[in-house]
């Protein structure tokens, strides 16, 4: 698991008082790129993008400006060039929110749909028993 914290600013606020929920889409997509550059060896950061194809979100709990926020991203599977990921919204034990989500590696010279080389890949998956 990857721990991202989050920075909530004024701006995410909306009229309710609470974080917008198109700002939780913000979030996960900055926790799963900050995951992807931590694991990736450097050339494989500077060769590919991601860009996210589908989301699933269920909003449990309203977050405030006030509150420490952290993503916890997880890895559940790479197929060819998707990947598919679980990022869980925290405000300490709370959950927040819960999001699926899958995501395409682009090459980022042509912008096409890039298979990760399979060391590469291994980097994001759990070990496997």
């Amino acid at each position: 698991m990857f721990r991202y914290a989050v920075a909530i600013q004024p701006s995410d606020i909306d009229h309710m008082g609470h974080v917008n929920n198109s700002v939780y889409l913000k979030w996960v997509q900055d926790a799963v790129v900050d995951y992807w550059r931590s694991v990736a060896p450097p050339d494989a950061v500077a060769s590919h993008l991601w860009v996210a194809l589908k989301h699933e979100i269920s909003y449990r709990k309203p977050t405030f400006l006030q509150d420490k926020v952290v993503a916890e991203v997880i890895a559940e599977k790479v197929e060819g060039a998707r990947a598919h990921f679980t990022t869980v919204v925290r405000r300490g034990h709370e959950v927040l929110s819960e999001v699926k989500s899958t995501w395409c590696c682009l090459d980022a010279n042509s912008l096409r749909p890039s298979r990760l080389a399979r060391e590469v890949a291994a980097r994001f998956l759990p070990p496997q028993n």
